[in-house]
């Protein structure tokens, strides 16, 4: 190592999602992910190099039932992902698009509970103009290196977050905010090296530029690595995608969610003899295995929560008479199942409406067993949803069942697939929604955009000028997956319980659930 060079190594963290203990909640068994085995790996690490940097780049506080429980029934006591942060002495966090789903005052404990400051250059105080979390950015100095990383958060959230949860704020787009202060930071800062952390992720092939999801916006990393100068880093998160590369020559990483991967960016600064400095960086990922042995003080941290936690999930709620198992994640989304249409009938009755949409989150959901627990519930519906009943026009519901079906295409031999924007770059099967209270066939050998053959209502055919209440969750009022056709309509009631507590409630006040399914919609090829 040349004496006029300074290593330093950014440890990155994105998308954790409140998954602390290396196991699942769907069961015991070993997982090959979580916080405690990741902060083995940053200790380890930091043992053996000399200036590391820690941060996470967001969506760290939700997703588990761990995190859920807290925020439900002990959000008076410190935050468990706050409190492991904390131990672990993280330089920095960005704020997610999940760090909402439990509200502003959650939120905001959650960070003044935290020893590191919170960045986000973006979200803005609607009235003010100023950032709301207050650090836009932070400076370090590693001796006579001084870096400077710049927090954004992808500004899609609107379309997706509840509006309560965000009540008061603005946010500006990541390219215009990332521009305006990369370019002060340079100016008032002159950092020797620019780090940009942000929740959000590529838009584009990043070889060869194509792009590879809807050019809604929604993520602008590529764009951000091609027309911003000044930027030595990119840390990026929100796809879930594992990527260590370089961007017209800026590094970039995702390292991955659920604590299963650990970021790393080496970097090499130079002083040259007229005093100006030289910037080199690497990226790489570390695999999380089960051969790492979880953090023992991190797990010790918050075991109490967790015991809780799992005391609750084991308790019972009801049962089911008949089979609403998925046994395979596919055939249900090709034709319904009692799984699918009990959770639309939950949501009809907590709606008081006949029409309901909505989806199976994600490939691993079991469905019911015939002695149901929270931990059942849980594991099928892993966000934190409420309804709304909007009011829709007949063509606003075949423009979004026309959506829907996107989801399938056809192999070359005739088969039915799922389509590879729902796969790339990173699944998107909760984006696929099935109805119940009306009729719909999905035609799949027919061209996109007249795939909804059938549609109708009790026999009647759907009229595209006619209202229609139907109950959705508030992710797809919004808008969210590309469901423009709903946004900005009218919202006729809202329930703002949440879906688990309201399966749960519908399951005990009945005891015993029969597993029924009318077949009112299905696909063919």
């Amino acid at each position: 190592m040349s004496d006029n060079t300074t290593n330093i190594t950014l440890l990155v963290t994105s998308d954790v999602h409140g998954n602390i203990f290396p196991t699942t909640y769907r069961d015991h068994e070993p997982a090959p992910q979580g916080l405690a085995r990741t902060a083995a790996l940053i200790k380890r690490i930091r043992e053996d190099k000399k200036h590391v940097l820690l941060l996470d780049n967001g969506d760290m506080i939700q997703g588990t039932p761990l995190t859920y429980h807290h925020a439900k029934y002990h959000s008076d006591r410190d935050n468990p992902m706050i409190r492991c942060m904390n131990e672990l002495k993280y330089d920095a966090a960005v704020i997610g698009n999940h760090e909402f789903n439990y509200g502003m005052p959650y939120l905001q404990s959650a960070i003044q509970l935290a020893n590191f400051p919170y960045l986000c250059g973006n979200i803005l105080d609607e009235t003010k103009k100023e950032p709301v979390f207050g650090n836009p950015y932070v400076i370090k100095r590693i001796g006579d290196v001084k870096l400077a990383i710049i927090g954004v958060t992808t500004h899609f959230i609107p379309n997706w977050e509840d509006p309560h949860h965000i009540e008061g704020l603005a946010f500006e787009h990541v390219l215009e905010s990332t521009r305006r202060w990369v370019k002060e930071v340079r100016e008032k800062e002159q950092p020797d090296v620019l780090i940009v952390a942000y929740h959000g992720g590529f838009e584009r092939d990043l070889e060869t530029g194509e792009p590879t999801e809807s050019l809604s916006g929604e993520n602008v990393g590529y764009e951000i690595c091609h027309s911003i100068e000044g930027i030595d880093i990119l840390v990026t998160g929100h796809q879930h995608r594992i990527l260590a590369e370089k961007v017209n020559d800026v590094t970039i990483v995702q390292p991955g969610s659920n604590g299963a991967y650990l970021g790393e960016v080496s970097i090499a600064v130079e002083r040259l003899y007229n005093s100006r400095k030289r910037v080199a960086s690497e990226a790489k990922l570390h695999e999380i295995t089960n051969e790492i042995v979880p953090d023992e003080t991190i797990l010790n941290l918050v075991s109490s929560y967790e015991d809780e936690t799992q005391k609750w999930l084991d308790q019972p709620i009801g049962k089911i008479d008949g089979d609403m198992i998925i046994h395979d994640a596919f055939e249900t989304r090709v034709k319904e199942t009692p799984f699918i249409e009990f959770i639309n009938k939950v949501q009809m009755d907590a709606a008081g409406v006949a029409i309901s949409s909505t989806a199976l989150f994600h490939n691993a959901s079991p469905g019911f067993p015939q002695d149901i627990t929270m931990r059942d519930i849980v594991s099928n519906y892993i966000y934190p949803n409420t309804l709304k009943v909007m009011e829709i026009s007949g063509a606003d519901m075949k423009q979004a069942l026309e959506l829907s079906a996107t989801y399938f295409s056809l192999s070359e031999d005739g088969q039915l697939e799922v389509s590879r924007a729902f796969l790339e770059p990173k699944p998107q099967h909760y984006n696929y929604d099935m109805w119940e209270g009306i009729e719909y066939i999905l035609d799949v050998s027919r061209e996109v955009g007249d795939r909804v053959q059938g549609l109708s209502i009790k026999g009647s055919p759907v009229l595209a000028d006619q209202m229609y209440q139907v109950v959705m969750n508030n992710y797809r009022a919004a808008g969210g997956g590309d469901y423009i056709m709903f946004k900005g309509k009218q919202v006729v009631r809202e329930i703002t319980t949440d879906m688990t507590e309201l399966i749960a409630d519908y399951i005990s006040k009945r005891n015993v659930i029969e597993a029924t399914c009318n077949h009112n919609w299905r696909v063919r090829k």
